[in-house]
């Protein structure tokens, strides 16, 4: 059954940083692209970050560019978000998933919230 168990969130102040862990089951993993996505209270779930299968190429929401880091362990078959400088506007809960479908059920998300 596939499965995705995202983790890593909590309470953090304005300028932490966090890092997230996302682990998939259940499918294939190392072949596709991955990304992080996040869905902030009152607000539709957006793009964060992606990473391409080999690792070599990641894109990033202008929001957290310079800030967040995307990447991968295809051997544990994990996708890891490192987030730095943290602000309030990144509180949100963070899923992960392919990029392209079909797509993993979603996960249940982590929590970050930042405080000023």
């Amino acid at each position: 059954q596939a499965q995705l168990i995202e983790s890593g969130g909590g309470l953090v102040q304005a300028g932490e940083s966090r890092r997230l862990t996302c682990v998939a089951s259940g499918r294939a993993f190392s072949s596709d692209d991955w990304g992080w996505f996040r869905q902030a209270p009152g607000k539709e779930r957006e793009f964060v970050a992606t990473i391409n299968w080999t690792g070599q190429r990641t894109t990033y929401a202008d929001s957290v560019k310079g800030r967040f880091t995307i990447s991968r362990d295809n051997t544990r078959n994990t996708v890891y978000l490192q987030m730095n400088d943290l602000q309030p506007a990144d509180t949100a809960v963070y899923y992960c998933n392919l990029v392209a479908n079909p797509q993993f059920p979603w996960g249940r998300g982590t929590r970050v919230t930042v405080s000023s």
